[in-house]
């Protein structure tokens, strides 16, 4: 039998550009024997340009919808998700070697746990990486809560990166998937996921966060406004409401 991850990826007009080095870092992966990878693409739109600048592989499944954000477009392509768990991949980003069978080892031998979250590199315009500009938690378990009372007290900000972020499609499912934000709906997951279900911090780097002008986290007003606060008290106001219910993974 052979099980699948589900890689999710939405994707707008500016990040087009950088889906074939996206795509190159998964075709690299070498997962285990009795695995393989099926990534989802979703276009934040309809014009059928993302589609185009694929590859024709059989692993790719390739959806348009109603501009809605990304929140919307990686909803849209876990309705095609295969696999029995899902690894998020910004359009723009690249999966660093060995990161999907990391993550699918963590999964496969420790059923309780719920989602994994890695390290990060910045992928600067000149080729570079630098490391995560915040302090990682050593590598290991991390108890269902811990995550969101980091969030709570440190101004919201993350002990771990959202973009990393696997996650076994039923408990993301249970969720709703990601958030109907404008911004953050990765945040809201995560925060959601750790919450109802211990997760696992893999101490090597998982992703090439690509640093670019045209990426939406580096646009004036993505942090630190009005609206930037009300998407943080969301995120927060719904992992407290999880908890409250004691809602929590079973495995």
């Amino acid at each position: 039998m052979t099980n699948t991850i589900t890689i999710v990826t939405a994707v707008h007009g500016p990040s087009i550009p950088y889906l074939a080095d996206a795509y190159a870092s998964l075709a690299a992966q070498e997962l285990p024997p009795d695995w393989t990878w099926q990534w989802t693409v979703q276009e934040d739109g309809e014009t059928g340009d993302v589609a185009a600048a694929l590859p024709d592989d059989s692993r790719i499944s390739v959806g348009t919808g109603s501009k809605g954000g990304p929140g919307v477009a990686r909803n849209l392509a876990m309705s095609r998700a295969e696999g029995s768990i899902l690894r998020v991949l910004d359009a723009d980003d690249q999966i660093t070697p060995g990161a999907l069978a990391r993550d699918v080892t963590v999964l496969a031998e420790n059923p309780a746990i719920g989602w994994t979250t890695a390290s990060v590199l910045d992928l600067m315009p000149d080729g570079t990486t630098v490391g995560w500009e915040h302090a990682d938690p050593p590598e290991g378990r991390l108890q269902a809560g811990a995550v969101l009372s980091y969030f709570t007290e440190n101004k919201y900000r993350l002990p771990v990166h959202p973009a990393t972020l696997c996650i076994r499609t039923e408990l993301a499912m249970a969720l709703g998937g990601w958030m109907a934000l404008p911004g953050g709906e990765d945040t809201g997951l995560l925060i959601a996921a750790s919450v109802v279900s211990d997760g696992y911090f893999i101490a090597k780097p998982g992703l090439l966060y690509r640093k670019h002008p045209a990426q939406l986290t580096s646009q004036p007003g993505w942090s630190g406004t009005a609206e930037w606060m009300t998407r943080m008290r969301v995120i927060e106001a719904r992992g407290e409401a999880l908890q409250r219910l004691g809602a929590h993974y079973q495995g």
